[in-house]
């Protein structure tokens, strides 16, 4: 592989968080680990379609999504290709993922989706946006971690426990999705989802060239 090229570096209120791009692909880094990159995007396109896919057919229709994490933009962009989603909210906290996005490198990605009128950026701590507001959605697609065994900072580890299931299933319509990215499987998330009350629980795996599957865990609000 190549060396990375450094092309900003930012430190902010929950530490610091890097854009690099290898050969034709652009990384994002935070406190020093690894997040994601552009070399694939399946995964990330998987946790809007197996959101979408678990909805009720009536509500497929006219629904609204939150995505958890702007990250480089697969989400948000596979989600505006999607007429179904009426609205499309997306929870930043970090100002410099917000700006490479907004005419930086990674427009390229999300511009067109980023105009979309169905589409708001909500600059704001998705644990704290889940526990304060009070907008509900179809869906909840989170993707701000490596998954619920491995969290960027020490205050995220609250989203996949009992208060902060809790506060996503609020967020959450009757028959609403949670849909929760993962670099591998937890078989104490999914343990978790069902004690929180989640039904229909079940996770969805992508083939990855080594090591485990990237997976997504979906649960449903009861209706």
């Amino acid at each position: 592989m190549s060396t990375p090229v450094t092309l900003d570096r930012r430190q902010g209120p929950y530490g610091e968080v890097v854009l690099r791009r290898r050969d034709e692909d652009f990384e994002i880094i935070a406190n020093g680990t690894f997040l994601m990159d552009t070399s694939d995007g399946r995964s990330e396109r998987l946790l809007v379609d197996a959101a979408m896919g678990a909805l009720p057919e009536p509500a497929r229709t006219g629904a609204a999504v939150l995505i958890g994490g702007l990250g480089v933009g697969f989400s948000l962009a596979h989600a505006a290709a999607d007429p179904r989603w009426s609205r499309i909210a997306v929870v930043e906290r970090e100002d410099a993922i917000i700006d490479w996005h907004r005419g930086g490198p990674l427009a390229a990605i999300s511009g067109r989706a980023l105009a979309d009128e169905r589409t708001v950026i909500l600059h704001t701590d998705l644990v704290t946006y889940l526990d304060t507001a009070t907008d509900r959605y179809d869906a909840l697609c989170l993707d701000i971690d490596n998954g619920p065994d491995w969290t960027v900072t020490e205050d995220n580890e609250s989203l996949y426990r009992a208060r902060g299931l809790a506060s996503c299933a609020a967020r959450l319509n009757p028959g609403g999705v949670l849909a929760v990215w993962s670099a591998r499987p937890s078989g104490d998330f999914e343990e978790s989802l069902r004690n929180a009350g989640f039904s229909g629980v079940r996770t969805e795996e992508v083939p990855v060239a080594r090591g485990v599957p990237d997976v997504v865990h979906l649960g449903i609000r009861p209706a």
